[in-house]
């Protein structure tokens, strides 16, 4: 697809799902790799996996995104290492469910400081490096930036956040040729999802059935989809796309259920 062997590319929420498949992805392109999460085991299985594929270099750093000391160490853990930045995945998130009448000022504050706030000053701190390689970020949203779910209040207003973030960001940035991108998945069976506080109604195990929802129907949306997504946005195969969020949802989105 593209030759990526020459990039340095930094993913949060490495540890587990959409990142972690992201990582192997781009592994097989042997790029060099700064992987970061929470979990310390997970992102060392991730970063030996990634050894393994074919990656240049991989270098770990457990940091926590709610907390801006740890993403300004990350950083430069980052430009230490390798001297440059490349490609941005802001991919860290956190699903938290309830609605109006269940959400607390605690969780609101956590799920915005890690899935807005922490993209937003990472991509500050990179951009520096980004300038020099005219690189690009792709930020890793959510249909439900503008599909409405009655147990998803806060992250749904999290994902259209991140999805202004990515639109504003790329019309800014495209001066110096970086671009900005997003991909919007659909429902991706990851062990987020797990976290999930179920609504009354009981949604989430018909929620893991997803194929029920969309049109393409056959299959649920696997993290490689999402990945493969990531990987073409970041490639010089779309050097002309910025400003865009990509669903991958199997088309769930037209049908607003």
């Amino acid at each position: 697809m593209n030759k990526f062997s020459s990039k340095v590319v930094l993913i949060t929420g490495a540890s587990s799902g959409i990142g972690a498949e992201t990582a192997q992805a781009f592994a097989k392109c042997q790029v060099t790799l700064c992987i970061t999460g929470r979990n310390k085991e997970n992102l060392a299985k991730i970063g030996e996996q990634c050894r393994r594929l074919g990656a240049n270099h991989v270098l770990e750093v457990i940091a926590d995104l709610e907390k801006p000391t740890d993403i300004k160490e990350l950083v430069k853990e980052v430009i230490k290492e390798f001297a440059q930045i490349d490609i941005l995945v802001n991919n860290a998130g956190i699903l938290f469910g309830g609605g109006v009448a269940n959400t607390n000022l605690q969780d609101f504050d956590t799920t915005f400081n890690v899935n807005v706030k922490a993209p937003l000053y990472l991509t500050q701190l990179c951009l520096p490096f980004l300038k020099k390689s005219k690189g690009n970020v792709i930020n890793v949203s959510s249909i439900d930036s503008e599909m409405h779910f009655v147990n998803s209040l806060v992250y749904g207003m999290t994902k259209s956040a991140l999805d202004q973030f990515t639109k504003t960001t790329a019309l800014e940035l495209a001066k110096y040729g970086i671009r900005v991108n997003s991909v919007n998945p659909g429902l991706c069976h990851t062990n987020i999802l797990n976290n999930w506080i179920p609504d009354p109604n009981g949604r989430l195990e018909e929620f893991k059935n997803d194929e029920k929802f969309h049109p393409l129907g056959s299959k649920n949306i696997q993290v490689d989809e999402i990945a493969d997504a990531i990987l073409f946005l970041a490639s010089d195969r779309a050097k002309m796309i910025t400003g865009s969020c990509l669903k991958v949802d199997g088309g769930r989105a037209l049908t607003g259920q």
